[in-house]
């Protein structure tokens, strides 16, 4: 008898071990965030102005910010940013805002934001950042060429990404601060292109902080892939008027994390809670296909084809029986 309290509590304990054992063990090589100086970048306005000319001077300011922090990091000797940031800051390339202090934020644009009529938004989850961002932009690329003409890409890097080996990775703390600067790019994009469909494409960790800006977005489709849950009971409860959907790789690590949500004495909340794709949870769910984790916008994917019919608002490819 005297053993039967302490049950409940040991409960706990092994499931917040599992789930970090679950989400950390399998992805032990991803980019670590590192304090690399750089300077405060121009400071910008809310976007106001989509016209070509207007995008392509604040683009110019991007690139002058991406080169300053670049300098930054080579007198840090910190040599594998600074290439990194070399190549973010070539001719050619479009980004809406950039500040590369505290692991680096970025917002940058993949096709002509000015004219695009589908505008896919794409949300990263851990383990990302600007060390390895040519991954991003390599899964940009992918998908502005699946959505074809009138397509255009915004790669939201607006938070400080978590390590995935990392207490921050199992929590919801950096996705409640990252969703409000999520929900005021979709309402500046909405003024700016207001007969455009955008899309919320939130892959993994992504997908927690999309569930947390859902409320009242002004999004047409929220779509959330390789997720880890997204901390809320069901689709219902998110309060948003886009429609969702939810998918993952029939060879993703990702689903075989507990879905779970264990509170942690005097440390927090562990675990995302609901599974997407689970029937309860009430998402539509489209095929994604057989790849694994980092594989959704893998070119001639299921996933990347599914992905991008959903946001040019058709419906997606059903799974072949």
């Amino acid at each position: 008898m005297p053993d039967r309290p302490r049950r409940p509590r040991l409960r706990r304990t092994l499931l917040a071990t599992l789930v970090t054992f679950a989400v950390a063990v399998p992805v032990s090589g991803a980019a670590r965030p590192e304090a690399v100086p750089a300077p405060a970048p121009t400071v910008l306005g809310p976007l106001r102005d989509a016209s070509p000319a207007a995008l392509e001077e604040r683009y110019a300011v991007g690139r002058s910010d991406i080169r300053a922090a670049g300098r930054a990091a080579e007198a840090h000797g910190d040599l594998k940013r600074a290439d990194s940031l070399r190549g973010m800051a070539a001719a050619g390339r479009q980004f809406l805002s950039f500040d590369g202090r505290d692991g680096g934020r970025s917002v940058e644009v993949v096709g002509e934001l000015s004219s695009a009529r589908r505008i896919a938004v794409l949300v990263p989850g851990a383990g990302v950042g600007l060390d390895a961002y040519w991954r991003l932009l390599r899964d940009a690329r992918a998908l502005h060429r699946e959505l074809g003409e009138g397509g255009a890409v915004i790669v939201w890097l607006g938070y400080r990404s978590p390590a995935t080996i990392s207490p921050a990775a199992l929590t919801t703390g950096r996705a409640d601060k990252a969703a409000p600067g999520l929900r005021a790019l979709v309402d500046e994009v909405r003024a700016v292109r207001p007969a455009a469909r955008i899309s919320l494409l939130c892959h993994s960790y992504g997908s927690v902080i999309c569930t947390r800006s859902a409320p009242g977005t002004s999004a047409d489709a929220l779509v959330l892939y390789g997720s880890p849950g997204v901390a809320a009971e069901d689709a219902r409860s998110l309060r948003t008027g886009a429609r969702v959907w939810a998918g993952r790789g029939g060879d993703d690590w990702i689903a075989h994390v507990p879905h779970v949500r264990v509170r942690v004495p005097f440390v927090a909340t562990v675990g995302f809670g609901t599974d997407p794709v689970a029937e309860e949870f009430g998402a539509e769910v489209f095929d994604a296909g057989d790849g694994g984790h980092s594989d959704y916008l893998r070119p001639g994917s299921r996933s990347l084809t599914n992905l991008a019919r959903i946001a040019a608002g058709a419906e997606p490819l059903r799974a072949s029986r």
